[in-house]
């Protein structure tokens, strides 16, 4: 061994030396650190530690994106989702992280909040460009008007399974954020809300929006650019179909799943000016015959027209 070698070199360090290099570390390195892990992590660890990290968890760096939306995925949908109490912690939750922001939120994927942090955000997020709220029984037209008129650099709107909302938050997102290129409008599953039992109340799935074809007029007419557009269990008609493909035709990616007002030969007649679209998703499931009206159909003599292809399997 060499004489000028630590004799001590190779011990391992007590718990208090390792205390004492974590707390001298620079705001610089903690921030680098922290860039490192994902909102959920540094939420539920790093915030509760001491008042120094919870002070560098608050940078405006960290807190460009909100998301939650992953953490949603990942478990079964639960009742309690849908109770004020958890809306409450998830406004919270959002408003905290858009003040934290200081203005340089971008991108904000979450569930069951309400116009009251959506509002917030778009008064201090004029940067936003990605806006996923699915399943917010409290977002309305109100909040999207805001969003609309202060976050014009929307390129990506979700608002799936927002039943308050209507047709004229697309007419007011279309006419103030022409860089919008992504508009996911999915409904619930009307066919068969049994899926949905137990878990989403039985008044909000009865408000399930019924103006399609005017939804449909509203995309087709202020949101040309569109490449992206999902519209399942819309109930628009084959007009309304006809409405978005003249209108959007840049469109990339279409999905009309679980669309039950119209034919295949609306479809064929509807997109064929589409020379984009690269994925498209029909309307290819299983409809129980108690769907469709025997005195709109009459005798089944429109079969041969209406479930010539397998998009309808009866």
């Amino acid at each position: 061994m060499n004489g000028s070698e630590d004799p001590n070199e190779g011990e391992t360090k007590t718990e208090s030396e390792l205390s004492s290099d974590w707390a001298e570390l620079t705001y610089e390195c903690l921030i680098n650190i922290l860039s490192r892990l994902n909102f959920e992590h540094r939420w539920r660890g790093p915030m509760l530690v001491c008042k120094s990290w919870l002070l560098a968890c608050k940078d405006p760096s960290l807190n460009t994106v909100f998301d939650l939306d992953s953490e949603f995925d990942s478990v079964t949908e639960s009742p309690r989702w849908w109770i004020p109490v958890f809306e409450r912690k998830i406004d919270s939750m959002l408003r905290s992280v858009i003040t934290y922001s200081d203005g340089s939120l971008t991108e904000i994927r979450t569930r069951h909040c309400s116009d009251r942090s959506l509002t917030f955000a778009a008064e201090r997020c004029p940067n936003l460009q990605v806006l996923s709220t699915k399943c917010c029984p409290n977002v309305t037209d109100a909040s999207m008007a805001q969003i609309a008129f202060k976050c014009t650099k929307l390129k990506e709107l979700d608002i799936s399974y927002c039943h308050e909302i209507s047709h004229e938050s697309m007419v007011m997102i279309g006419r103030n954020c022409p860089s919008l290129r992504v508009l996911k409008r999915n409904l619930m599953n009307w066919l068969d809300a049994s899926q949905h039992a137990g878990i989403v109340p039985n008044d909000y799935l009865d408000t399930c929006p019924q103006d399609g074809d005017m939804e449909a007029r509203a995309i087709g007419k202020y949101m040309p650019n569109l490449v992206h557009l999902e519209l399942k269990f819309s109930k628009m008609s084959a007009k309304g179909l006809l409405s978005i493909c003249e209108g959007c035709l840049n469109l990339e990616y279409l999905d009309l799943s679980g669309c039950v007002n119209f034919t295949s030969r609306d479809i064929v007649d509807s997109t064929s000016g589409l020379k984009n679209l690269k994925d498209f998703k029909k309307p290819n499931f299983y409809i129980p015959r108690s769907v469709f009206h025997t005195d709109r159909y009459g005798h089944w003599r429109l079969y041969d027209d209406r479930f010539q292809t397998d998009i309808f399997r009866i």
